[in-house]
């Protein structure tokens, strides 16, 4: 199996491999928090477009992230179809306006201020997923963990996090490892088997997955115990990485952005931007 296939750290020389990992955490906490809190459109289809850019700079190719992006976006269809469901006037209620575009049977007719808040979901799942795809492509899960240290964080949850960061690979690798043993066993769970039995055979990797990853966190605890991890109150890093002008220009930029999201809040009264009034 190719590495390509492996949604994980890659190597690179562009500006936000350069990027301190600490600088780009604090970065996506910041624009992710005001995407989820923000309902104004505008914003949200700027961060969108933003968050488009980035993704170009940072040269990450479609065969890396597409079955994570097609996985999210079917999650993501089938949230906004469960909205719709449970409460189709939901837009009604938070705009104070009815626009009927389709009489449907009961309670459950379109108007223009649902497929409006629905739209505003779209956007943020636009602005976020990049974002969060850039974090994890473009971070040395090492270098990320003795960030995470230089600015505070206890060094046992700084591994810890890098741990989990390098796991996602391996998480993956298994996975397809389970299943090309699944197909040489005769189950059919390439692209040409039907639809069923693909579901079925993908269910039967699960525990299997579930059994080696256990038994991949056994063997790292038993090699961390042996090194005498978290024996000391500090530690040295081999990959640690100083801020730099163009970390602290990338945060002072995110923190403008986000200071513009939180300006409109005031701007609109509340957090949703209402084009109906």
């Amino acid at each position: 199996m190719s590495d390509q296939q492996l949604l994980g750290y890659t190597p690179n020389e562009t500006v936000l491999h350069q990027l301190s990992g600490a600088a780009k955490l604090i970065c996506f906490m910041l624009l992710s928090a005001i995407v989820m809190v923000g309902y104004d459109t505008r914003f949200l289809l700027f961060i969108t477009l933003f968050a488009i850019f980035l993704f170009k700079i940072s040269e990450i190719r479609w065969h890396q992230i597409s079955f994570v992006v097609k996985f999210i976006a079917i999650f993501s269809v089938l949230n906004l179809i469960t909205v719709y469901l449970f409460e189709p006037e939901y837009g009604v209620q938070l705009y104070g306006t009815r626009h009927v575009i389709w009489d449907g049977i009961g309670r459950y007719n379109l108007t223009q201020e649902q497929l409006f808040y629905e739209a505003n979901l779209v956007l943020k799942y636009m602005a976020t997923i990049p974002l969060a795809l850039i974090f994890i492509l473009t971070t040395n899960p090492s270098e990320f963990a003795a960030s995470l240290n230089k600015i505070g964080v206890p060094y046992k949850i700084s591994y810890s996090v890098s741990l989990a960061l390098r796991y996602i690979p391996d998480v993956q690798e298994s996975f397809h490892q389970i299943g090309y043993a699944q197909q040489a066993r005769g189950l059919e769970m390439s692209s040409k088997g039907k639809l069923g039995a693909r579901i079925k055979g993908t269910a039967g990797i699960v525990m299997p997955l579930i059994f080696s990853s256990l038994d991949r966190i056994d063997t790292i605890t038993n090699a961390m115990e042996l090194r005498r991890f978290g024996t000391r109150k500090n530690r040295t890093w081999y990959a640690e990485k100083k801020f730099r002008r163009m970390d602290h220009f990338a945060i002072f930029l995110v923190t403008a952005i986000t200071l513009i999201g939180t300006w409109l809040f005031a701007v609109n009264e509340g957090r949703f931007y209402n084009p109906f009034e």
